[in-house]
């Protein structure tokens, strides 16, 4: 059973076509979604979890639909699409992951608080559990989000560009995170940018220029051509 699956996904922003008739069924492990910049591919997580409206075609998730399988899938957003000024604490946003195990009303539990604090342990961020979110660099706000993705215990993790602007403690936390899920049964779809390291750390990888250019095992569909068809003459070639 594929972890995330589309068929025939089209989206458009006006007359502007952002993904076309993109049918693509996920492997289970860590794949990375590449393509240059408008080539759909925060289009096809956002699109696939009903952020944006799609035109057409058919999303599933560990073989159901969003509405029965979203408490088994976590979305990791892209930091400018979050609002660091609410007031909430790095613990606060970890515990919103847990709230579907909680009453509506009252305190958080203090087994849910243990838990979200196991999170941001995982990630480095345990002591600044108290510290106002929009008070954390951009890298301990990236940190404070993958805890949060971590605390509700997903099956299907799916990341927009994680890495892009962090520190290297972050990133080096985010990649080793990434292969603790992995070997722990979880799969991540991520949006990814740095091409010379698809190899050392996805197994699988998904090439969008607007449509899929190649899907498959690194070794397969991660080639010169495939990288020239959908960035370009110039794109980096791995070795």
């Amino acid at each position: 059973m594929s972890p995330f699956a589309v068929e025939n996904l089209t989206v458009r922003y006006g007359e502007r076509p952002a993904l076309t008739a993109v049918t693509w069924a996920m492997e289970p492990g860590l794949t990375a979604i590449l393509g240059p910049n408008g080539a759909g591919k925060s289009t096809l997580l956002k699109a696939a979890l009903g952020l944006v409206p799609a035109e057409a075609g058919a999303v599933r998730f560990l073989g159901q639909s969003l509405d029965a399988a979203r408490s088994r899938v976590a979305y990791l957003p892209q930091r400018a699409a979050v609002d660091w000024d609410f007031p909430a604490s790095a613990l606060d946003v970890v515990c919103m992951a847990r709230y579907r195990r909680m009453r509506w009303w009252g305190r958080v539990p203090r087994a849910e608080r243990e838990a979200a604090m196991a999170a941001l342990a995982e990630v480095g961020m345990a002591d600044f559990a108290a510290r106002p979110i929009g008070r954390l660099s951009g890298g301990q706000q990236q940190r404070v989000f993958l805890a949060r993705a971590l605390a509700q215990e997903a099956e299907l993790f799916l990341m927009d560009e994680p890495l892009a602007a962090v520190d290297a403690v972050t990133e080096r936390t985010i990649l080793a995170t990434l292969h603790r899920l992995a070997a722990a049964g979880k799969s991540v779809a991520m949006v990814h940018h740095d091409l010379s390291a698809v190899a050392d750390h996805f197994s699988h990888v998904l090439l969008l220029a607007g449509r899929v250019v190649a899907a498959g095992p690194v070794a397969q569909a991660f080639t010169a051509e495939t990288i020239a068809e959908a960035f370009g003459a110039r794109a980096f070639v791995p070795a």
